[in-house]
């Protein structure tokens, strides 16, 4: 392993699926996600990564890429953000149906109108229901430690679908971090070849993507909806492998700190958790039971896991970047279904925050806390500018 080496995120990135060894790479650029594509497009041109790197006129087609060259049976890469992934949505969908393990980094950004090219979590959780296993990353080292198990993950014969990577645009492509990348060596060891139960072979024919009538298709959910919770102990066991080969921490499905013996968890999802788990530090300080536990397996939602280690909570407060426009935030909803009919349920408060790269601070997430102390309201927007027109049409 190298140790200590300063990587822009998005270099990194780069050089983790290039440690991967994808057969196939087809991404098109768009704002946050460009870097990772130019730096891969560089590896391969430069040799040092045996692979086809196939440029297309637009995500739609980038995806379709992949679909097809995962179906003949090797492994691929994709990433995407924002608009790009919203177009690329007719074929993510079709990827999971198919049971194909595609790979994705989703560099998160919000989705227009207006535009906006800074970060929040609308784009991936758009998608939260399209059979993708869905791991947010907290900074630059999680990203690359998590790619490398989204593919043993995906690859699993037990498992077979797509998982998709979740980074903070900007604050985690575009930053510089100290980064260990695993030699090849290590690499190869934890991630073995490609190994497809199934795919396109004129020795064999096979169909996939078939048509599927009212006596066939709900079926096929069932099937996705059963191998999505059944993934989740796989993937608790993928990351004790990872801990135990690189000899670093992999948190599986989420992150409990200071979580024990707090009467208030914060749940949080990507880069925000590392300002809450400061916030954290500083109310303990402060004589305040207070912890985080940072969600990084979105889907499949691990509800019992979670009523497991928040049980013991008088509140919860979840805060998300994003918003179900009508409704209330996902990840709060999801929440609340933790503990839907069971003993033992705490007041769960939810907050959003950070919409379209607006700054998290300190001082937002006290407020978030002191409000859902105070049994405010859910969908409570933290971090509005107060001279702003904020009702009616004009909003």
């Amino acid at each position: 392993m190298v140790k200590g080496r300063m990587l822009q995120g998005a270099r990194a990135m780069a050089e983790m699926t290039a440690l991967c060894r994808p057969k196939v790479i087809s991404a098109y650029p768009i704002t946050p996600q460009t870097l990772i594509v130019e730096e891969l497009s560089q590896i391969v041109a430069d040799g040092d990564l045996e692979a086809e790197f196939i440029n297309v006129e637009g995500e739609h087609s980038a995806a379709s890429v992949v679909l097809g060259a995962m179906a003949a049976g090797v492994r691929v890469f994709t990433c995407s953000s924002s608009q790009g992934l919203l177009l690329m949505s007719e074929v993510i969908f079709n990827i999971a149906g198919m049971r194909l393990p595609v790979v994705m980094i989703c560099v998160n950004r919000s989705v227009s109108a207006p535009l906006n090219i800074w970060n929040d979590h609308q784009d991936s959780v758009i998608m939260r229901d399209s059979g993708w296993i869905q791991l947010y990353a907290e900074n630059n080292q999680e990203t690359c430690d998590l790619l490398l198990q989204a593919h043993k993950i995906g690859e699993d014969h037990r498992v077979m679908l797509p998982v998709m990577v979740c980074c903070d645009g900007y604050l985690l492509p575009h930053a510089y971090e100290i980064v260990d990348l695993p030699s090849q060596e290590e690499v190869d060891a934890f991630l073995p070849p490609y190994d497809p139960i199934y795919k396109l072979d004129v020795d064999n024919p096979t169909t996939m993507g078939a048509y599927a009538d009212p006596e066939k298709y709900m079926e096929t959910r069932y099937m996705l909806q059963e191998t999505m919770k059944k993934s989740l102990p796989i993937i608790e066991e993928v990351a004790r492998d990872f801990s135990s080969t690189f000899g670093r921490t992999s948190h599986g499905l989420f992150e409990k700190y200071r979580v024990d013996d707090a009467s208030t968890v914060v749940v949080a999802m990507g880069s925000m958790a590392g300002t809450i788990k400061d916030v954290v530090d500083e109310l303990r300080d402060q004589g305040e039971k207070v912890g985080i536990l940072k969600l990084i397996c979105y889907r499949p939602f691990p509800k019992e896991a979670l009523y497991e280690a928040l049980s013991g909570a008088e509140n919860i407060v979840v805060m998300e970047k994003c918003i179900s426009l009508g409704a209330s935030g996902p990840v709060a909803t999801d929440m609340r279904s933790v503990f839907q009919g069971r003993p033992a349920t705490p007041r769960i408060s939810g907050f959003v925050i950070g919409l379209g790269g607006r700054d998290v601070t300190l001082d937002d997430i006290k407020l978030a806390i002191g409000k859902a102390q105070q049994q405010l309201e859910d969908a409570d927007f933290i971090g509005l500018k107060e001279d702003l027109e904020l009702e009616g049409i004009n909003a």
